[in-house]
């Protein structure tokens, strides 16, 4: 299995940006992972911006992959209950699982009607930055409860 994680925008601040890879090393131990960061939109309106970075998540997903949005109406799930899905999901075998993060403004009618699977981090607001930190970790966490590992406890 392979999972990839989209999101709209850089992490800016380095020391964010050095807790995300430090979680996706870790998190390559277990499974390929790989980034795509999509450039923020220039357009004008903030519905014109939605539509572009849809265009694009839409555009960079391969037609066969299972995804996963994050969105704040989604379904929450523990840490041990992610983990259950994910083995579920490699039992399927499904290829590739696209964990997606839209831009500040969210995301378009089609990336919502093409997830998949829409998942709530939390009902706490975070920033996107942080929202990428907790998924890292999360997903990190979740494949080390899968392989017994300590680190969960």
């Amino acid at each position: 299995m392979h999972l990839r994680l989209i999101w709209v925008g850089k992490t800016k601040n380095e020391h964010l940006r050095a807790l995300v890879d430090d979680y996706l090393g870790r998190l390559r131990h277990f499974v390929r992972c790989e980034v795509t960061e999509l450039r923020e939109s220039a357009a004008r309106t903030d519905r014109e911006g939605i539509e572009d970075e849809g265009r694009r998540i839409i555009g960079g997903l391969r037609g066969d992959a299972f995804v996963v949005l994050l969105d704040v109406e989604g379904r929450e799930w523990s840490s041990t209950g992610l983990a259950g899905e994910i083995e579920k999901w490699q039992s399927g075998r499904r290829k590739e699982i696209v964990f997606v993060i839209g831009g500040h403004n969210g995301v378009s009618k089609q990336v919502t009607e093409r997830a998949n699977f829409r998942w709530s981090l939390s009902k706490l607001t975070l920033t996107h930055e942080m929202a990428r930190i907790v998924l890292a970790e999360q997903l990190y966490r979740a494949y080390t409860i899968i392989h017994g590992m300590p680190y969960q406890k």
